[in-house]
């Protein structure tokens, strides 16, 4: 290689470049791989070694740029134009047949009796994204963002192995520009390998597969991106330049795949609605066996002219719907009930399983509630029962399949004294837990300092269970306030924590100091006082220690702020173990007190006597950021939706929040909407 002229030299880079997204193609697209993963590598450490020697002849489609490049900027704005949109849902049969009859209606004159044919897909649960190439080569990649606006991600979408960087030719022609849109989903292996990572350097775990996907895309580091293993299914042309034009929806997936995007296979042409209703039901199952999540099906008319005719509303178009699964339960059986005590002392049972495959995953547990909901449904070691994911998420007992009851089992009933501590547990009257009196408990030590530390608190990234655990059991801290004096020293002895990761640690730490108050009323834990009823007492009182002499009549005078709320603040400072605490926490220099706000700096309150809905995932705004700036502008963020609801703020993957609000008729604004209507562009 090194005898090589320059000329030589470019032709074997274009060789190797031709040879290498050949083979990509095989291996990420058709899934068909021809050569081992030793005989890829050797070609692209080839193609690396030429680009080396000379790097004016790197190529911009060269394979090498998708092994990640140097950490980006803070991403540029990318307009889509046009907007990417949402889907309607339909929950159910009758919904579909109600959108076939409402779509039907809309072309009536031109196709009379006949069924309409429709093209049903996948619908992956992964990140919505679209792909700009200009003359063949990849020059752009955007997240959705509000659906009018999205985030430059070219960098980062260029290491997922099936997005081509370059084009196939389809009839010796590649188009002048080609803009088309798709999801980068996180396949499951994928997905439990990363969390895995994740748990060993005591890092926060992510919830499920789309959410790891989105984190990924969006990352500042390419290389993180690169290390994630996300893949990529491309649905919908927005233009191919320079190319025949298609006349159906199933023309243009069958012209994607040609071009080298990776096309989902499982897909159905489809005359008449009630095919499509077959199809969901075979769906119904099968999903599991696939190795991605999803969360439903996609419906679209065909015929590309009819959909110009039914045209879009606001947010969708009338021609697609995004058809829901229920949600899936499953058999199995009670092998042991355990406790666990959290950071306030409630003592939770829990269902241990035989492990069952639930909504894509291996549950082994399940959460009871507490005794009395395990007394209503009568659940006992041994039982076979009905489990499912409330929200797709959380597993739950619905209820004991009691003809499969076999003998006479014994009643559980609610152990005596704390699993952890030995202290004998109580129940609070009119109260349906039991819990832990002893608040030196280990257990609620434990869970406190998670509590502290996590993301919504004081937010000290890296200090995940098992770097807590490993604190605690040699001694170095006792409480929260100790993670102030860890030296790195200490740090480094520990398992697993190199010099690195101890000195992120502290940093974390360091800066957890200057964190707002509300933060800081949050991350003490005081029972029943959550993230918004923190915001309402840091903005009333200001700091710790006028909150800390406040009255339990002062207290309940604050809209939002209950007798229950309020009695367990006063009982909070009242505690010499919490006033030992503070006083650790003031000694280590965390801030106690939000800066005064001058009056002249308060500003306009637009969104004044006005109560707001945020539902789905904000481009501009994390869920804490837009909850903070509509009370900022004079507003009040709202959980739910109400006749009261001045309007409802719609972000990507809206909840039912949206529905609820459609059926009240209250307004509904987009991101972008929003923005332009109280001046925040």
């Amino acid at each position: 290689m090194t005898t090589m002229s320059r000329e030589e030299a470019a032709r074997r880079i274009d060789e190797l470049v031709q040879l290498i997204e050949y083979h990509n193609y095989r291996y990420h697209v058709l899934d068909d791989p021809e050569i081992s993963d030793a005989e890829f590598d050797q070609l692209m450490r080839e193609l690396q070694a030429l680009e080396a020697a000379y790097p004016d002849l790197r190529r911009p489609d060269s394979p090498t740029q998708r092994v990640g490049g140097p950490p980006l900027p803070d991403f540029p704005k990318v307009r889509h134009d046009p907007p990417m949109l949402s889907l309607d849902n339909a929950f159910g049969t009758d919904e579909l047949r109600d959108f076939d009859r409402r779509v039907r209606s809309l072309v009536a004159d031109r196709i009379g009796d006949a069924p309409l044919e429709y093209v049903c897909e996948l619908k992956i649960d992964g990140f919505s994204i679209s792909l700009r190439y200009e003359n063949g080569i990849f020059v752009q990649g955007a997240t959705r963002g509000d659906g009018y606006e999205g985030e430059d991600v070219t960098e980062n979408l260029k290491t997922v192995g099936s997005i081509p960087l370059r084009l196939r030719p389809v009839d010796g022609r590649v188009p002048s520009v080609l803009e088309v849109r798709g999801e980068v989903y996180m396949p499951i292996k994928a997905f439990e390998a990363l969390n895995e990572r994740q748990q060993l350097e005591g890092k926060k775990l992510f919830a499920n597969p789309r959410n790891a996907a989105a984190g990924s895309v969006r990352v500042k580091d390419p290389k993180v991106t690169a290390s994630r293993k996300l893949d990529s299914f491309i649905y919908h042309l927005v233009r191919a330049d320079g190319l025949p034009p298609v006349r159906t929806h199933w023309e243009s997936l069958e012209l994607l795949a040609a071009l080298g995007f990776k096309v989902n296979p499982h897909r159905r042409l489809c005359r008449g609605i009630e095919e499509v209703i077959a199809w969901t039901a075979e769906w119904q199952e099968k999903r599991w066996e696939l190795p991605y999540e999803i969360d439903g099906l996609v419906v679209k008319v065909n015929d590309l002219a009819l959909r110009e005719v039914m045209g879009f509303t606001s947010r969708a178009p009338r021609w697609a719907v995004a058809y829901k699964f229920p949600p899936e339960e499953r058999e199995t059986r009670v092998v042991a009930i355990t406790v666990e005590v959290g950071r306030t002392g409630k003592v939770t049972p829990t269902a241990e399983l035989e492990p069952v495959r639930l909504a894509g995953t291996v549950v082994r547990r399940a959460t009871l509630h507490n005794e009395d909901y395990i007394r209503a449904k009568d659940v006992r070691i041994g039982d076979v029962v009905v489990v499912r994911k409330a929200g797709e998420i959380i597993p739950e007992v619905v209820r004991v399949v009691k003809e499969k009851r076999q003998g006479d089992l014994p009643v559980w009933t609610m152990p005596e004294t704390c699993p952890v501590c030995g202290t004998p547990l109580v129940r609070p009257e009119g109260e349906a837990d039991y819990r832990c009196p002893n608040i030196a408990c280990p257990a609620q030590t434990f869970r406190q300092i998670l509590h502290f530390a996590s993301r919504d608190a004081m937010n000290i990234e890296g200090l995940g269970e098992a770097l807590v655990q490993a604190l605690l059991d040699e001694g170095l801290i006792r409480d929260a306030a100790d993670l102030y004096t860890l030296r790195k020293e200490q740090l480094v002895q520990l398992e697993r924590m190199g010099p690195k990761s101890a000195e992120n640690l502290l940093n974390a730490i360091e800066r957890s100091k200057q964190n707002p108050l509300h933060r800081l009323i949050f991350a003490l834990g005081i029972r029943n006082v959550g993230e918004r009823a923190a915001r309402v007492l840091a903005e009333r009182f200001g700091s710790i220690d006028a909150l800390a002499r406040a009255t339990e009549e002062e207290l309940t005078a604050i809209e939002g702020i209950g007798p229950t709320i309020a009695q367990n603040v006063v009982a909070y400072f009242q505690s010499p173990r919490n006033q030992e605490l503070l006083a650790k926490l003031r000694a280590a220099g965390v801030r106690m007190a939000d800066e005064p706000k001058p009056q002249e700096a308060e500003g306009p309150k637009p969104l004044a006597g006005m109560t707001v809905v945020v539902t789905g995932t904000l481009q501009s705004w994390s869920r804490k950021e837009i909850e903070e700036l509509i009370e900022r502008l004079g507003g009040r963020a709202a959980g739910s939706v109400s006749r009261k609801t001045s309007f409802v703020l719609v972000g990507e993957s809206p909840g039912s929040k949206l529905e609820k609000a459609r059926e009240l008729g209250v307004p509904i604004l987009t991101e972008q909407e929003f923005k332009e209507r109280f001046g925040l562009s």
